[in-house]
């Protein structure tokens, strides 16, 4: 791991390795609270380094004090889980492996929850971290495959890793688009037509709603000459909510679909699955938007954004009580989906059950508040005209 100030998380990432791990090895770039206390707490061996705006020169840092066979990187946002270790341990006895491939659960992501990221490696001297954000190995593992064709990669199907980086209060706290961008920006200016960055940058400008810079970028990288698959999948997949949002509709249906056609672990799917279902529930086509919104409860029976998603199209349908058990399946897996809950209102209130829709708004009001205050504006002011003060 690398660390600055993680005291109020450091904890829970040890602790979710302390007992399977043989060494930990933690690098500090300049922690001024409890971050190398703790570490010390859990037997961590720490190192310093000072901090130059580059991921991969402090991970390159870190391997050099590595003893072990094989290497798990975690960052202090993210926790392993415990289902995934058998796989692991059984497969790191394979001799042939250079790689092994985690999924990794992007809690509280606005779009796709699973990530697939080389995490997990085999410490080879020519083994090394590359590009100043996205730290990873794979630019050292495909040319140590040209030399050396004998190694394998492979994924695990289990989620590996929850990562709880995307939640709208930690992207706000450490100010992660900027972080990135600018960090991505100088990288492209020295590889422009790099596809892994295009899909990456071209995605982030897309978040920050700078469409023709995301699509520009995101269709310089699907010109690239040699790319990955799962690459390929994030190019067709950013193209798809780009031209979603310029409502250029068949353009971003051949884009999900091209995306969905890759072959990828399913799971990463999910969220390419759930956008086309949005938009065909948009233009009114009911029944396939149902199908798709299945097919990711299938992939992931505790997608939250799928059972809310599906309930929508089952109000639409005139499914009202079957679209309520999906609202309340959605808030089983997440208490805090206000749009579950506003929705669930809805129904309720179409049902006549005032009381219980009340009730539900103003739970979906308190949630709204925090992270969305102009919606909860909105809906008490909708309720209040409809002679509802809440």
């Amino acid at each position: 791991m690398i660390v600055k100030n993680e005291e109020m998380s450091l904890s829970d990432v040890l602790s979710s390795v302390r007992d399977i791990v043989d060494e930990m090895v933690i690098l500090d770039t300049g922690s001024t609270d409890r971050t190398v206390e703790i570490a010390k707490e859990f037997g961590a061996r720490v190192e310093y380094f000072k901090w130059c705006n580059d991921f991969s020169a402090a991970r390159n840092q870190a391997l050099k004090y590595v003893q072990g066979e094989w290497i798990l990187v975690l960052d202090a946002d993210e926790v392993l889980t415990p289902e995934v270790v058998p796989e692991i341990k059984q497969a790191i006895q394979q001799e042939s492996y250079l790689v092994i491939n985690l999924v990794r659960q992007e809690v509280g992501a606005a779009q796709s929850p699973y990530s697939l990221v080389s995490r997990l490696f085999r410490h080879h001297p020519e083994v090394k971290f590359s590009r100043p954000y996205h730290a990873m190995v794979d630019d050292s593992v495909a040319q140590l495959l040209r030399k050396e064709p004998h190694w394998q990669i492979i994924s695990l199907p289990t989620v590996a890793i929850k990562h709880y980086g995307y939640q709208p209060e930690a992207i706000a706290a450490l100010d992660k688009h900027t972080r990135a961008r600018q960090a991505m920006e100088g990288f492209l200016a020295n590889h422009p037509n790099d596809s892994y960055v295009c899909s990456k940058l071209g995605a982030l400008y897309i978040a920050i709603n700078q469409l023709e810079q995301g699509i520009e970028l995101l269709e310089r990288g699907l010109r690239a000459t040699e790319i990955d698959v799962n690459v390929l999948f994030e190019l067709h997949y950013h193209l798809g909510n780009a031209y979603t949002n310029k409502r250029h509709l068949k353009l971003a249906v051949v884009h999900y679909q091209t995306a969905i056609k890759q072959p990828i672990l399913p799971q990463l799917k999910i969220g390419a699955y759930n956008n086309l279902g949005n938009l065909l529930l948009s233009i009114g086509d009911f029944n396939n938007a149902k199908a798709f919104y299945e097919t990711t409860l299938k992939l992931d029976p505790s997608f939250a954004a799928g059972h809310n998603n599906l309930g929508m199209c089952l109000k639409a349908l005139g499914q009202l009580k079957e679209a309520i058990c999906c609202y309340q399946q959605a808030i089983g897996f997440n208490p805090d989906y206000a749009d579950a809950y506003q929705n669930l209102g809805v129904v309720l209130l179409k049902l006549g059950k005032v009381p219980e829709s009340l009730s539900t708004f103003s739970k979906a009001i308190a949630l709204h508040e925090l992270h969305n205050p102009q919606e909860a504006q909105r809906l008490r002011q909708g309720l209040q005209e409809m002679g509802f003060p809440l």
